[in-house]
């Protein structure tokens, strides 16, 4: 009898808890990722460093690299350095641009790479794309989807509230995205891969009613499994679809043209909740009420971006994915229409 069934990459092992960090050597030898602590390990600046110090007496072996920016050049040094070396794995230990950097050097090396999280910024932990930047543009590129995924509550625990919430609204955007690519169905015919929807779908919603602390144990291993799920989704659809819609278009769009205002995730939240806005979707209340109970920004003044402004990335947003078809390329609004539709929003959601 056939096997009708296929092979999905995801992590050997995935480790969300307090003290999670301090059984990194053990995971490295129980999986067989690495026996002797023979890995590279890539720190960025600020938590990593610590993280190094405390899991030094144990992985004696290792040898650090310090990166710093989310580049390609940072990404292509760093090859360069393991070149040098003789490694089982790479450790990448920081924030995203640290672990975005880890996992292009290790993928252009044939490495595996064990991520190890010490914020939940984002759904890029257990991706197989890294965010880099390149020539002044941010840009996706495929990597190896980690093997192993660590996240020590009690590090992510002590991170800024605005990185926290930047993950939520990661998560719950979610659920915009799969609306967009249940749209592109519909309309264009487009395929759409049901397992990849249930991972991302899944964690979304698990975020989706939850009424306990932002800080609390439950509510950062409810966030850090969303986020990994997220990734789990991008691999199974084999690009970033299930996770990415016209929020993460408009969130594209501020960056080039008003960048630095807010982090990813506050972007694509606010992106989010317009672009259900738009599609007067069922779950636009508790999209709403979700992103108000946990303080994650919603309108675009929450961005620091005026409404005039937050309109012109809207128009600007569908150049940034050409080939993506969401709600704002259904609707094909021009810029007098876009105005209306945003002081719409605003007047709906501004409390």
């Amino acid at each position: 009898m056939p096997l009708l069934a296929r092979m999905v990459a995801c992590p050997l092992a995935v480790d969300v808890r307090s003290g999670a960090v301090a059984g990194l050597a053990t995971l490295l030898s129980d999986r067989r990722i690495s026996a002797l602590g023979h890995v590279a390990v890539v720190v960025g600046p600020g938590q990593g460093e610590r993280i190094v110090a405390a899991i030094r007496p144990e992985l004696a072996n290792a040898d650090v690299h310090p990166v710093h920016g989310g580049t390609v050049q940072a990404a292509l040094e760093l090859a360069d350095s393991l070149r040098a070396g003789s490694y089982d794995a790479v450790v990448g230990i920081g924030g995203g641009r640290t672990l975005d950097v880890a996992k292009y050097a290790s993928s252009l090396m044939g490495l595996p790479m064990v991520a190890v999280a010490t914020n939940l910024a984002h759904d890029g932990i257990a991706s197989p794309v890294a965010s880099l930047e390149h020539d002044g543009r941010k840009g996706s590129y495929g990597v190896h989807i980690p093997i192993a995924v660590v996240v020590d509550l009690d590090y992510v625990r002590t991170c800024p509230p605005e990185q926290l919430r930047s993950g939520v609204g990661d998560a719950l955007s979610n659920l915009s995205a799969l609306a967009d690519w249940e749209l592109a169905a519909r309309e264009r015919g487009e395929p759409l891969d049901g397992l990849a929807a249930t991972f991302a779908r899944s964690g979304a919603e698990s975020l989706l009613h939850r009424t306990d602390a932002l800080g609390s144990d439950g509510f950062l291993t409810a966030l850090a499994e969303a986020l990994v799920l997220s990734g789990l989704a991008m691999a199974v659809a084999g690009s970033s679809r299930p996770c990415s819609g016209a929020c993460h278009e408009i969130s594209h769009a501020i960056d080039a043209l008003y960048p630095e205002r807010a982090t990813h995730g506050e972007q694509v939240a606010v992106g989010a909740l317009f672009a259900s806005f738009l599609r007067e979707d069922g779950m636009l209340e508790a999209l709403d009420a979700a992103l108000a109970r946990h303080g994650v920004p919603r309108l675009p003044r929450d961005l620091g971006l005026t409404d005039e402004e937050f309109a012109a990335a809207v128009a600007h947003a569908p150049s940034t994915r050409p080939e993506r078809y969401t709600i704002l390329e259904h609707l094909d609004m021009d810029e007098d229409e876009i105005t209306k539709r945003v002081h719409g929003f605003v007047g709906a959601f501004d409390r």
